[in-house]
C-alpha cells in the first residue's frame, strides 16, 4: 500500500476512535441525521481499504477510454465536513451494499404539464395540498429515501464531499463548478415527482421563490406562517415579512424596502446579463473526474443570489447561519425547494436568453451522472444530457416579468472625470503610497492577506485594447483565493472607483461580488478563482482603451482577514 494511503487509514482508525466523544459533544442540531454507527463506519474504512487493495486497479471502459465525465461511486460514503469545524454523517443506511439501477426515462408525454408558479401567487387550496405533502413525507420512516429527512440528506451527501468518485478517492464536488445546475435540477425534479405519487397528483408541482422581481422579494407568507409544515424554526425571525430580501446580502443595512429593491434589480442585471456574457461565467468552472479534473470557479447565480439567500435566511443564532446557511443542513428547511426552484427556472431565462447558442456541449459534462430514488423505490441513473429540456421533463414555469432586464447600472462618477482623476493620482504617485494601493498585481508566493480594501493597477493587452474581438469577453480573475476559518466570507470588487462612500450595485463601478459558504470540498484546503465578465462594465465606464484599468477589493465580512489572494490578472474569453 503506498504510503499516503497508511497514513489516511492511520487518520481514519484514529476518526474511528474519536467520532462518537465528538458526537456526544455536538448539539442536537449539529448532528446530520441518523447517528453514526461504529459498526457502518467500521465497514466504510474496510470497504476503502478493499477498494485501494484491489478495486481501483480494474478501471472502466470509460475510464480507459480516456472519458471524463463525474459520476459518484455509491459504495464509497464517509464523513464529510458541514464546516470546518464539524464532521457530519449523511450516508444512506446499508449504502456498502450496490443497489441495482434503471437507466433514466422521460414521463410520459401523454401526461399533464406540471406548471410551477410563483409561491406568492399560489392559493389555500394549494397550499393546503402541499402541507399535506409535506407532512406525509415528514412522517416516512428514515429507511424510506422519499422521506424528509432522506431528501434532504441528498443536499448533505453530494455537496459536501461525503461521497467519491467513481474509479477515484477524489470526492464529488458539486458547488462552484459547472455541475451546479443540472445536480439540483435533478433532485428538485425526483423530489416533485415524489411528492406528486404521495398526494396522488400528476399535476402538482414545486413553487418557485421568485426573488428576483419586486413582488416576490420578500419570503412568501406559506413559509412563514406557523401552523404549516413549511415553518421552520432554523431561521432569521428579523427577515420575515414585511422585510425585503437582500439578493447582496451580507448583514444589514439602512436601505429603506425601495431603495432595496432598486439595488436588487440592478444586482440581478450584473449577475444575469452584463456579468454572465460567457458560459463558464454564469455556469461556472469545466469539472472533470479525478484529482487533475479538480475546479474551483463558481458562476455568477451560485455565488449570488445563490449563496447569499442561503445565508440571508439561515438563523443567525447558529454558527453557520444553519439550517440554509450550511449545505449540509440547508435541504432541511421547506424553503430551499422553492429557492432552487427560482434559481433552476433562471438557468432556463439565461439559456433563452442566449438563444441556446452558450449551453455546453462538452460530453464529459452531458455524460455525467448521479443516482436518485424515485416516487417507485428504484434507484435510477441519470445524466445531465437527460435534464436539459425541461418540456420532455414534463414541468414548466409560470412565466413573470423580468424587471432587471432594464436596470442596466449608471457610473457613480462621469468617466471623463473618474479617469481623469485616476491619471492624476496615479501621476502624482499618490496610490502607491498606501499598502493598499499598489501597482503589481501579483501578490507573490505568499499571497496577500485582504484585511483592508486594495486597490490593484491591472494591465490589460495591447492586442486586445486597441483591437478585440467584437464576441470576446473581458474579464477580471481574482485567482488564488485562499479561505481559512469557518466563517461566511463576502467581499466586492469595483473598477475604476472613485469615491468609496458610493460602493452598490446600482452603480457601474461594480463588477461582481464573491461570496463564500465554506465547508463541504473545501476540507480539502483548495483555492478559489473568481472570474468576472467586465467588457460591457469598461465600455460605460468609457475604460475599453485604457492600457490599464485599476481593481478594487472591498472586504464585507470581518472574515476576509483570514483571506489570502495570490493575484489579479485579466483574461479573454472567445
Amino acid at each position: 500500500m503506498e504510503p499516503s494511503k497508511w497514513i489516511l487509514t492511520i487518520s481514519l482508525a484514529f476518526l474511528l476512535a474519536l467520532l462518537p466523544v465528538t458526537l456526544r459533544n455536538l448539539e442536537p442540531h449539529q448532528v446530520q441525521y441518523p447517528f453514526v454507527y461504529v459498526g457502518d463506519l467500521t465497514k466504510m474504512i474496510l470497504g476503502k481499504l478493499g477498494g485501494w487493495s484491489s478495486g481501483n486497479r480494474e478501471l472502466t471502459d470509460e475510464k480507459k477510454g480516456g472519458i471524463k465525465a463525474v459520476g459518484p461511486n455509491l459504495t464509497a460514503c464517509h464523513p464529510s465536513y458541514g464546516r470546518p469545524d464539524l464532521l457530519v454523517y449523511c450516508c444512506p443506511p446499508g449504502f456498502e451494499s450496490p443497489v441495482t439501477s434503471v437507466d433514466f426515462q422521460f414521463p410520459d408525454p401523454q401526461s399533464p404539464l406540471r406548471v410551477r408558479r410563483p409561491a406568492h401567487l399560489v392559493d389555500d387550496n394549494y397550499i393546503a395540498k402541499y402541507n399535506k405533502a409535506l407532512s406525509i413525507m415528514k412522517s416516512l420512516p428514515y429507511d424510506d429515501p422519499r422521506s424528509f429527512v432522506r431528501q434532504a440528506n441528498l443536499h448533505c451527501l453530494f455537496c459536501t464531499g461525503a461521497y467519491d468518485q467513481q474509479n477515484s478517492n477524489a470526492p464529488i464536488s458539486i458547488h462552484r463548478t459547472w455541475l451546479f445546475f443540472p445536480w439540483h435540477r435533478m433532485m428538485i425534479y425526483f423530489h416533485e415527482r415524489i411528492i406528486c405519487s404521495l398526494i396522488g397528483d400528476d399535476t402538482f408541482a414545486l413553487p418557485y421563490w421568485a426573488w428576483d422581481i419586486p413582488e416576490g422579494m420578500v419570503i412568501p407568507n406559506m413559509y412563514s406562517n406557523m401552523s404549516l409544515s413549511f415553518f421552520h424554526t432554523q431561521r432569521d425571525f428579523s427577515h420575515f415579512p414585511p422585510h425585503v430580501a437582500d439578493l447582496n446580502y451580507v448583514s444589514e443595512n439602512n436601505l429603506s424596502p425601495q431603495e432595496q429593491l432598486d439595488t436588487n434589480l440592478a444586482f440581478m442585471y450584473n449577475q444575469m446579463i452584463s456579468g454572465a456574457r460567457k458560459t463558464e461565467l454564469f455556469m461556472g468552472c469545466t469539472y472533470k473526474a479525478g484529482e487533475e479534473g479538480y475546479c474551483n470557479g463558481p458562476g455568477t447565480i451560485e455565488l449570488a443570489p445563490h449563496n447569499t439567500l442561503h445565508t440571508w435566511v439561515g438563523s443567525s443564532l447558529n454558527p453557520g447561519r444553519e439550517d440554509m446557511g450550511k449545505f449540509y443542513s440547508a435541504a432541511r428547511d421547506p424553503i430551499f425547494y422553492a429557492h432552487h426552484s427560482n434559481i433552476d427556472r433562471l438557468w432556463e431565462v439565461w439559456r433563452k436568453i442566449h438563444k441556446h447558442q452558450l449551453d455546453i456541449k462538452d460530453p464529459d459534462w452531458l455524460d455525467s451522472f448521479f443516482f436518485f430514488y424515485d416516487e417507485n423505490l428504484r434507484l435510477v441513473k441519470v445524466k445531465v444530457r437527460d435534464v436539459l429540456d425541461i418540456t420532455k421533463l414534463g414541468y414548466s414555469y409560470e412565466e413573470v416579468d423580468h424587471p432587471w432586464l432594464n436596470k442596466r447600472p449608471m457610473a457613480s462618477v462621469p468617466p471623463k472625470l473618474a479617469r481623469q482623476i485616476l491619471k492624476t493620482k496615479e501621476k502624482e504617485n499618490k496610490l502607491q503610497l498606501s499598502s493598499n494601493h499598489v501597482s503589481s498585481s501579483d501578490f507573490g508566493p505568499h499571497g496577500r492577506a485582504l484585511d483592508a480594501s486594495l486597490t490593484v493597477k491591472v494591465n490589460r493587452s495591447k492586442n486586445h485594447w486597441t483591437k478585440r474581438e467584437k464576441e470576446e469577453e473581458e474579464t477580471i480573475v481574482v485567482h488564488g483565493i485562499e479561505v481559512k476559518g469557518d466563517a461566511y466570507v463576502k467581499f466586492d470588487v469595483y473598477v475604476n472607483l472613485i469615491d468609496q462612500t458610493k460602493i452598490s450595485p446600482k452603480f457601474r463601478e461594480f463588477a461582481g461580488t464573491f461570496a463564500h459558504i465554506p465547508g463541504g470540498v473545501e476540507m480539502m484546503k483548495r483555492k478559489t478563482n473568481l472570474q468576472l465578465g467586465v467588457s460591457e462594465l469598461l465600455e460605460d465606464l468609457e475604460a475599453d482603451e485604457d492600457e490599464s484599468i485599476w481593481v478594487t477589493l472591498l472586504p464585507k465580512t470581518t472574515s476576509c482577514s483570514n483571506v489570502t489572494i495570490a493575484g489579479i490578472r485579466i483574461e479573454y474569453i472567445k
